[in-house]
């Protein structure tokens, strides 16, 4: 898979990303779920399994976010017109924009496409849409975290896993 971002933060960010990502057989196990015994426990075991898995859950996420614009035919159209119509302003990006004789900076002319496509977005329901991938992937990545016994996995015991740094997106 090939990205090509401008910024070399950005490449570099994803690149760490992608190479911290577990194995999906892994992250799938179902031997490997397992409820744990006391709070103190799964709150560790939680916040280990964000640690460990962050790149997977990002990836549950996103996966969770593209169903959602796939299997709305609305949105779908509202995100081509909004993206085409920015498409268009940036290839004419050299020839300045007259509405009733005033200039229209590029700035406005993004602005217009934004309030234009917004009913559209609107009647699409992109505001649910929003709050049922936020939802569902809290719901999904909550469950699978506080069931997933990371112990097992790593053979190792519960100490060494006290100190896991999540990176600050």
């Amino acid at each position: 898979m090939q990205f090509t971002l401008s910024s070399p933060g950005a490449q570099e960010w994803v690149a760490t990303r992608w190479q911290n990502m577990r194995p999906w057989m892994a992250f799938c196990n179902t031997n490997s779920f397992q409820v744990t015994a006391t709070v103190p426990k799964l709150s560790k075991r939680v916040l280990r399994n964000i640690g460990y898995f962050q790149t997977n859950y990002m990836a549950v996420f996103i996966f969770l976010l593209v169903y959602c614009i796939v299997t709305s035919p609305l949105l779908l159209v509202a995100m081509f017109v909004s993206l085409g119509a920015c498409y268009i302003i940036s290839i004419r990006s050299d020839s300045p924009l007259r509405v009733l004789g005033k200039e229209l900076t590029l700035t406005h002319q993004y602005a217009l496409v934004g309030i234009g496509t917004f009913p559209l977005l609107w009647l699409a329901g992109a505001g649910s849409i929003v709050f049922w991938v936020l939802g569902a992937s809290l719901f999904v990545i909550v469950l699978h975290a506080s069931l997933f016994n990371i112990e097992a996995v790593l053979d190792a015991p519960e100490e060494e896993f006290t100190a896991i740094v999540v990176d600050d997106v």
